[in-house]
């Protein structure tokens, strides 16, 4: 639970990151870089932990898979609540068949 709680707010910094600026498209391309890597650097000091501390009881595969679903789950909340963006149904489509997949990428987990 610890590893997915880490994943949670590293995607939560990692999404103002990449798509926070675009609020803001009257500054500069330079100052939303930079600002960008300032914000990126509070997600690797959660991303690096919550990969460490899931090793082990995931496996790589089931990280990756885990933080793909936690970055669209985050960005969906975000696109709706900051940016203002309504999903439609292909989107929600989409993110169906990605869940179906996390779900396949469990099911030989070994127990």
């Amino acid at each position: 639970m610890t590893t997915v709680l880490l994943l949670i707010a590293s995607n939560v910094f990692m999404t103002f990151a990449w798509y926070g600026h675009l609020k803001f498209r009257h500054i500069p391309i330079w100052a939303a870089i930079f600002a960008s890597w300032g914000i990126a650097f509070f997600e690797y000091c959660l991303q690096v932990p919550a990969n460490r501390l899931g090793y082990g009881q995931f496996n790589a595969f089931q990280l990756k898979i885990i933080q793909e679903i936690v970055t669209l789950v985050v960005f969906i909340v975000f696109a709706i609540f900051y940016l203002g963006e309504s999903p439609r149904w292909n989107h929600l489509a989409s993110l169906l068949c990605i869940v179906m997949a996390v779900y396949f990428a469990f099911l030989s987990a070994p127990a």
